[in-house]
């Protein structure tokens, strides 16, 4: 019986808000496996080289199509799961994030669609639950910025 390897993978992404009138984020959907529509923080692998903060940064804009700074660490995430004979161990960083520019896209071949949804509906729309208990630290943080 061959033995299931055991691979490392690091991502980052955030909770873009805009916050030029009432506050909203910028939420990705993709499919899942069965075809169901799931909403989530945008995210993506880090690349050689690159900080949590910058990898957040670049795929939210890959994501999203908006472009914004980091203003405070939101959490981690690690969970496993399996892919292609592989037991992944995967570690997410997320990041409150402010949009500063640019336009909602769905331009990126693994987004189906993207949306801003104000920022009191942001949990009931996300599918994850480690995502949605993030969301609980977002009031003070931004009492801070």
């Amino acid at each position: 019986m061959a033995s299931t390897r055991t691979v490392e993978e690091t991502s980052a992404g955030g909770l873009i808000l805009d916050r030029s009138g009432s506050p909203k984020a910028a939420l990705i959907a993709r499919r899942d496996r069965r075809g169901r529509l799931i909403w989530s923080l945008p995210k993506g692998h880090l690349e050689q080289g690159e900080t949590p903060e910058d990898a957040a940064i670049r795929e939210v804009h890959e994501e999203t199509g908006i472009s914004g700074k980091v203003l405070a660490p939101l959490g981690t995430i690690d969970f496993w799961f399996m892919a292609d004979n592989h037991k992944i161990h995967k570690t997410v960083h997320h990041f409150l994030m402010e949009a500063e520019s640019g336009e909602l896209s769905d331009a990126d071949v693994e987004v189906v669609e993207v949306a801003w949804v104000p920022l009191d509906e942001v949990s009931s729309r996300l599918r994850y639950a480690d995502e949605r208990k993030l969301l609980s630290l977002v009031p003070d943080l931004l009492l801070e910025y």
